[in-house]
This record gives C-alpha cells, structure tokens and sequence, in this order.
C-alpha cells in the first residue's frame, strides 16, 4: 500500500498506487447509460431467439406545417423499434416537404406492438434539431399478409397531430427458423423519455453505431413456415422501366409485400408517386 508524505510541494504517494488513483467515479446516470448501451449491443446481436418476425417499413414523405429556421431543413427519420433504432438518409433542402422513399427492415422482438418516429432537421455547426415526432401502433391486419399505406399525424412544436403529416407503407414477413436477415445500420442512442415530450438524448453522452442486428440461427418450431413469395427479374424490370424515379429496392419490396401481384403493386406504386 502507498503511504503519503508531505514535502515542501505538498503531499505525494510513496509506494504502489490504489486502484482507483486519479480515476473518476462515473455517476449513476452514467452507469445507467452503459448498462443500457450493453443491454441493446447484447439484444442486437441475439435478439433472434424470441423474434416474431421482420416488419418492413418505407418511410416515403412528409408534409410539415412548418420550415423552422433561415434556410430550407434537411430532414431525415428515426424509428425507434424495440431496443433498435434506424435512420433514413437526409433529404436534403426537403424543407416542409421531404421525400425519402426508404425502405427499413426491422426485427420484430416478442412484446413489441408499436414504434416511435421522429423527424429531425440535419444542422452543421449545431446539433440536430428535432421537428416532429408520432408513435406508431402495427397494424393487426399485417400479421395476415396485408400492405399498410397510410398517413399518420405528426406531433411538434405547433402541437399535438398539429406539426403535419407523414406517408409510411408497411408489411409483415414471419420470420421463419434459421432466417438469416441482412445487417442494416443501426444507431444507439442513450435517451431519457420525457412525459409529453418524446425520447431525449442525453447531453454528453456519445452516439454509439453498430452494424445493426443479425439474427443468429434458431431452433426449428413445429409452426409451418410461410411460402416465400420470389418476383422474375422480368417482372421487376417491368415494374422499374413504369417507374424508373423510383428506388429499385422500394419497387421490389412492394411487389414482394403484394405476393408477386402486379396489379396491386402497381396501384401501391402509383399512390406513392401521384404527388412526385
């Protein structure tokens, strides 16, 4: 053990130094944070086992009430599903009326029948400034193979379903064992819930980014699975060259959520694009 002794620049540590020597107590607030943060990287990385499926999600525009700030916004989305959070691109100078048309696949985890949303407006020499936000139940009717298109209401400064509107087109896959899904990016965010406020970062506190979730391998149940639904490269090119200002990825991912059927892809299609 290390024995202090005064000299004429004061006291100093004679000896093997303690353990906790010129080291900082993290606060409770803080070992909270990191507590979480391996909770989330743990179920992010083994979040499979009680996995009830993949939602997919095409976060395609926004009608906002309001262009906050000098110059035109660049907004982009966050969803927050479960312990996993995503985010769509920027779109930039997409001020009250953004346009992302991006697909997002998310893990279902057991208990989970909702998701958060929030728009944010991309600032460069300051941090990002959130607009809008709504929460999001999953439709019921996508657990039996249907397509959701419709327009939420958006939560913000000018109040509650007052700061707009946003246009999202969802399906359900079950996700059958051993499914592997591809790894998408994944943000995770140390926040604080604050009653009629939302999900708050937490000043201070870095952003942690992984590569997203990767299911591991799972036992096989006695469940049947669902038939997988494959579309002709024939029928794709088909539907891209109808639609060539559209994500390749948001064409393919609407005719598979419509089991292959042209026409009511086609109709999908069309609402997402009659304001383009």
């Amino acid at each position: 053990m290390a024995t202090t002794i005064s000299t004429q620049r004061g006291q100093v540590y004679i000896g093997e130094l303690p353990q906790d020597f010129l080291r900082i107590t993290p606060t409770q607030q803080q070992q909270q944070v990191q507590l979480d943060a391996q909770a989330a990287q743990q179920l992010q990385y083994t979040g499979s086992i009680g996995t009830v499926g993949r939602l997919s999600i095409t976060v395609v525009q926004a009608k906002l009430a309001k262009n906050y700030g000098m110059t035109r916004m660049d907004p982009y989305c966050r969803i927050r599903l479960g312990y996993a959070v995503y985010e769509t691109p920027t779109a930039h100078n997409g001020a009250k009326n953004p346009r992302w048309n991006k697909v997002i696949q998310c893990t279902v985890p057991p208990g989970v029948d909702s998701f958060y949303l929030e728009i944010f407006d991309e600032r460069a020499f300051s941090m990002d400034d959130r607009i809008a936000w709504t929460h999001v139940t999953i439709p019921e009717g996508l657990r039996e193979g249907s397509v959701v298109d419709e327009w939420y209401s958006l939560s913000g400064r000018q109040g509650d379903d007052k700061e707009g509107m946003i246009n999202l087109v969802m399906s359900f896959a079950s996700m059958p064992a051993g499914m592997m899904m591809p790894s998408q990016p994944v943000v995770l965010m140390p926040t604080v819930y604050q009653q009629g406020v939302g999900y708050v970062p937490i000043t201070g506190v870095p952003t942690v980014y992984n590569q997203g979730v990767v299911p591991m391998g799972m036992p096989a149940v006695t469940a049947p699975a669902p038939q997988s639904v494959s579309c002709s490269a024939e029928e794709l090119k088909a539907l891209q060259d109808m639609f060539p200002n559209m994500d390749p990825q948001v064409v393919r991912t609407v005719l598979e959520a419509q089991r292959g059927n042209r026409e009511a892809a086609i109709n999908s299609l069309l609402q997402m694009t009659e304001e383009l």
